[in-house]
């Protein structure tokens, strides 16, 4: 399967999937082509009619993808699992070559920036639990308010939900404050823990292992719960800000998640 337009790579990730992989000047714009192209999927799964054929909003009778079952975004990636019995992989390949023009054309203002809203997560930083503020410090030269007024200064683009349920990746951090991982993880990071690692900043959604900087702790749940079933509070494409707060603000956070 040979690339085009945006994309650079597709290769085959067992019977039913294959990952396509995005080229741009830098992450932000591998990412936007990644997302330009989901858009163009999700267009394809409309309303299906009695007879399992889709109908467009517009009146158009064409068969809607009948045979994607996911699609997974991730940083310049975006892997595509489909119905074995109703499509092969070169049948894919031709389905997202037909999409056009729209998944090469970058759009007007800041793409997932300009179309998400902004997700403010309050965090208490330096909480005893979850600090290693002193040394990021030594890491980085920076102090401790140095250190808290970067990472709130930011505004960051999550690229993609992994490693646990509800674990988004986010960048860029700025340059001053970019830190190494730790040497040794932990075998406990606290749940709400809020960390940095290399140019990535995020929020660990439930206690587990972990080799990121800590910087504080937020009583935001990550993971948004129904009877049914729960979800992810960040998705990819969405826009992030963290606040400072005080110890006392964080802790009535929590009464209200609770």
């Amino acid at each position: 399967m040979q690339a085009f337009g945006c994309i650079k790579r597709i290769v085959t990730a067992g019977a039913d999937a294959i990952i396509v992989y995005f080229d741009g000047a830098n992450l932000d714009e591998a990412n936007n082509a990644c997302h330009r192209m989901l858009a163009a999927i999700d267009a394809k799964k409309g309303p299906i009619t009695h007879n399992g054929v889709g109908k467009k909003p517009d009146g158009d009778t064409s068969t809607r993808w009948r045979w994607l079952r996911e699609c997974v975004p991730s940083y310049d990636s975006l892997l595509i699992i489909f119905d074995m019995a109703l499509i092969d992989s070169h049948g894919v390949y031709r389905a997202l070559k037909g999409l056009g023009d729209d998944i090469n054309t970058p759009r007007a203002g800041k793409e997932q920036r300009g179309n998400n809203a902004l997700v403010e997560i309050p965090v208490w930083y330096g909480a005893p639990s979850a600090s290693d503020l002193s040394l990021v410090s030594k890491k980085t030269s920076l102090s401790i308010e140095e250190i808290i007024k970067l990472h709130t200064s930011a505004i960051y683009k999550v690229y993609a939900v992994g490693f646990s349920p509800g674990f988004a990746y986010m960048g860029d951090i700025p340059e001053a404050l970019k830190c190494a991982r730790l040497g040794t993880p932990r075998k406990r990071v606290p749940k709400g823990a809020v960390a940095i690692a290399d140019r990535q900043t995020a929020v660990y959604p439930s206690e587990s292992p972990g080799g990121w900087n800590l910087l504080g702790l937020t009583a935001y749940d990550m993971l948004l719960h129904s009877d049914q079933h729960s979800e992810s509070r960040l998705k990819a494409g969405d826009v992030v800000k963290f606040v400072s707060i005080t110890e006392q603000e964080y802790k009535a956070g929590l009464q209200v998640e609770r």
